[in-house]
C-alpha cells in the first residue's frame, strides 16, 4: 500500500472524481498550462493523461520522480508507452471505449453501404437522387481484432442478418488466428479493422491484403491509421474496386490536400470513435476503481504487459 499523502494528477474531465482517503488531487489543464509549470509534480504517484492526449502529456512524466502508475483514458497505448519510465506500471482504458467505437463501426458500415454520405452531399445541392444500394443484410463481416471492441461490434450487429467471422492474434474456439486471415479475406463483404497498433500490426493491411478482398468490398478502420498502408488503399479505391470507411488515417490529422479526401467510395470521420457521452462515465468508473486498488495494494485492472 502506498503511504498516505500521495498525489494523483488528473485531467480536467476528472476534476470531481472521488478519491481514496488521504489522496491529494492535482488537475492539469494542458491547454491552459502546456508545460505544467504551475503544478508541483514531485509527489505524483499516479498520472492520468488527458483524452485523447498530446505529446507534452507524455514528456511531462520525466518530472515525476515518485511516479508509480500511469492510467490512460485510451484503449491504445502506442502513443504513450515509450514515454513511461522504467518500473512504472501502465494501465489502459480497455472497455471504456467499446460501446462508442462499436457504435461508430456499425454506423460507418451502414452509412457506406447505403450511400448516406452521397445523399448528404445531394441534400446540400437540393437534389433528389434515389439510388439502389447494397444492404448490410446478407453480408459477411470479417472482424480483424476480436478483443473487447471487436466483441462489442459483433453484439451490435446482432439483428442485421450478417455472418460474422472473427479473427484474433491467437485462434480459440469460434475465433480464427491471424495466420488464417489470408484465406478468409476472399469471402468478406465488409472487413472491420479493430486491432491494437503494435510492431506486428503496422502496415498489416497492405497491397497483398487488399488484393485478396472481393470486388466491391468495404474496409472499415476504427483501429489506428498506420495499420493500413494508405498508398495501397488509395490504389484500390481510386479504381473503384474497393471502398473504405475510415475513422483513422495515416497521416493524422489528414492534410487538407491529401487525395484520400476526394477518393471515390471513401467515407472519413475525424478519429471520433471513442469520443461520445458514453466515454466519461466508463472512464470515471475505471479510474476510480484503479485508484482504490492502488491505494489498497490490490491488483490493478487493465495492466499492459508486452505490446498491449
Amino acid at each position: 500500500m502506498s503511504p498516505a499523502g500521495w498525489r494523483v494528477l488528473l485531467p480536467p474531465i476528472l476534476t470531481d472524481l472521488p478519491l481514496p482517503a488521504g489522496v491529494h488531487r492535482a488537475i492539469w489543464d494542458i491547454e491552459a498550462d502546456p508545460e505544467a509549470r504551475g503544478i508541483d509534480l514531485s509527489g505524483v504517484e499516479v498520472y492520468v493523461p488527458g483524452f485523447p492526449g498530446v505529446a507534452s502529456g507524455c514528456t511531462v512524466m520525466a518530472r515525476m520522480p515518485a511516479l508509480r502508475l500511469v492510467q490512460t483514458l485510451t484503449a491504445g497505448v502506442d502513443r504513450i508507452r515509450e514515454h513511461v519510465p522504467p518500473g512504472v506500471v501502465l494501465a489502459n482504458a480497455r472497455g471504456v471505449h467499446d460501446a462508442s467505437t462499436a457504435e461508430l463501426a456499425v454506423t460507418l458500415m451502414l452509412a457506406a453501404q447505403r450511400g448516406i454520405d452521397e445523399d448528404v452531399r445531394a441534400q446540400g445541392r437540393h437534389e433528389w437522387r434515389p439510388v439502389a444500394r447494397p444492404s448490410l443484410a446478407g453480408a459477411t463481416v470479417l472482424i480483424v481484432g476480436y478483443g473487447s471492441i471487436g466483441q462489442a461490434i459483433e453484439q451490435r450487429l446482432a439483428g442485421f442478418e450478417v455472418e460474422v467471422v472473427r479473427v484474433a492474434r491467437h485462434a480459440r474456439e469460434g475465433v480464427a488466428g491471424e495466420h488464417q486471415l489470408p484465406g478468409l479475406l476472399g469471402r468478406a463483404d465488409v472487413v472491420v479493422i479493430a486491432v491494437p497498433m503494435t510492431e506486428g500490426t503496422v502496415g498489416m493491411v497492405d497491397a497483398a491484403f487488399l488484393a485478396r478482398l472481393p470486388d466491391g468490398a468495404l474496409l472499415v478502420n476504427v483501429a489506428r491509421g498506420p495499420v493500413v498502408r494508405t498508398d495501397a488503399l488509395l490504389a484500390e479505391v481510386s479504381t473503384g474496386r474497393l471502398r473504405a470507411a475510415l475513422d483513422v488515417t495515416d497521416p493524422e490529422p489528414l492534410p487538407a490536400d491529401h487525395p484520400l479526401w476526394d477518393a471515390p467510395g471513401v467515407l472519413i470521420t475525424p478519429h471520433v470513435g471513442g469520443n461520445t457521452t458514453a466515454m466519461l462515465p466508463r472512464a470515471r468508473q475505471l479510474v476510480a476503481e484503479n485508484l482504490r486498488r492502488y491505494a489498497a495494494g490490490e491488483p490493478l485492472l487493465n495492466v499492459v504487459t508486452g505490446e498491449y
